[in-house]
């Protein structure tokens, strides 16, 4: 039996959902998209915990190696006619840059997502405390 690649996304994240249809409608059939919140009981063994897979994208590869974060978003999207253009930001030149660019995206949605997520981890942010509301009364007797 052929097995395919595997692309695991958060499918909470509006901005992920959006990615992953478009690569959906441009992939051949190697490659399959699965939305970390609807993972099946019986996922695999060697799988990450459900906290670092929400951190980065995470690609299982047909030999069970794993890929993260912007490699795994280049490989994935090997799997498209627009397959060469996402090979160029793999280039050492370009890589550098791209790289970086995916790491700052991941800490604008971990913000914007109200989640605090480092290397691996990603855990709900803390509740800012309330500010403090003081009256100004001036009583004048």
């Amino acid at each position: 039996m052929n097995q395919r690649e595997i692309l695991y996304y958060d499918g909470a994240c509006p901005l992920c959902r959006a990615e992953v249809s478009r690569l959906a409608r441009l992939a051949d059939t190697q490659l399959s998209l699965q939305d970390i919140h609807r993972l099946p009981s019986d996922a695999i063994d060697d799988m990450p915990d459900k906290t670092q897979l929400l951190a980065r994208l995470h690609l299982r590869r047909e030999d069970g190696t794993w890929l993260t974060g912007m490699a795994a978003n280049i490989q994935a999207w090997q799997h498209t006619p627009f397959w060469w253009c996402w090979k160029l930001l793999d280039l050492p030149l370009v890589r550098f840059f791209s790289y970086g660019a995916y790491e700052l995206w991941l800490r604008w949605r971990s913000r914007k997502q109200d989640r605090q997520c480092d290397d691996d981890h990603c855990q709900p942010r803390a509740p800012s405390p309330s500010p403090q509301l003081h009256s100004a009364r001036t009583d004048k007797t």
